[in-house]
């Protein structure tokens, strides 16, 4: 395994550093650079567009951001680019905008969103873009079907697996991504400890993240049981909530 010590080396800012909607939102340039400009690490999110483009989106469709109707997959890039999200100036990004804007000065965490029967090709997708970027970057998944192509089409970039639960059938399905060369673990706060992530973390000594963290409590949590937070809604440096 490879040194990863960078990917916890400082908070990482849930979706960029956003101030819950409220004027910053999420998963915007805006938002990462706010994270850039304090030094924090970014986790995004990204989807596949009808042509074949990554997007940083979370949700699969447009209503909660956008107030539109419609799938990212039923969509261009353009499209999706045209609309602006939460009645601001910001739209949403392709992940090459993203990349462009961070450009290596703080490391990156990508979580890739599968949508089943419309996510072919989103991992090599990602994994071509990653090819050529000057930076710390990672990949990571909640969806096993995708974090089973990242070793084919992302091939030397750290794979991770986003994950929550403790109850014996998700504990035992999280063990059997083990196979499939994963390098960390992103994991809900709430739902630690559990025996995925001491073994990981004590045994294979694999970086494990947690999400996502919003109050002193979590924080607490994540420095007893993993070792850095995704967090959101305040700044860490001040502990000033959002």
């Amino acid at each position: 395994m490879g040194d990863f010590s960078w990917l916890t080396a400082q908070p990482i800012a849930h979706r960029g550093y956003h101030d819950l909607n409220k004027q910053c939102w999420e998963n915007t340039l805006s938002a990462f650079a706010a994270a850039v400009e304090r030094g924090f690490a970014i986790e995004c999110d990204v989807h596949l567009s009808a042509d074949r483009v990554p997007v940083v989106i979370h949700d699969d469709n447009f209503q909660r951001l956008a107030d539109r109707d419609g799938f990212v997959w039923q969509r261009t890039a353009a499209e999706i680019g045209a609309m602006k999200v939460g009645g601001t100036a910001d739209h949403f990004p392709t992940l090459k905008e993203t990349l462009d804007l961070v450009a290596g000065r703080v490391p990156l965490v990508i979580e890739v969103k599968g949508t089943p029967g419309h996510d072919d090709g989103l991992v090599e997708s990602v994994g071509r873009l990653l090819e050529t970027y000057d930076g710390k970057v990672a990949i990571m998944s909640f969806d096993h079907w995708l974090i089973r192509d990242f070793a084919r089409y992302a091939p030397g970039i750290p794979a991770g697996l986003t994950a929550y639960g403790k109850d014996n059938q998700l504990i035992e399905a999280h063990f059997s991504m083990l196979a499939h060369q994963i390098d960390f673990t992103s994991y809900a706060a709430g739902d630690l400890p559990n025996p995925f992530v001491s073994f990981v973390r004590d045994r294979l000594k694999m970086p494990v993240i947690t999400w996502t963290i919003r109050d002193q409590p979590a924080i607490d949590l994540t420095f007893r049981y993993a070792d850095q937070m995704t967090f959101e809604g305040f700044d860490p440096a001040t502990m000033r909530i959002a």
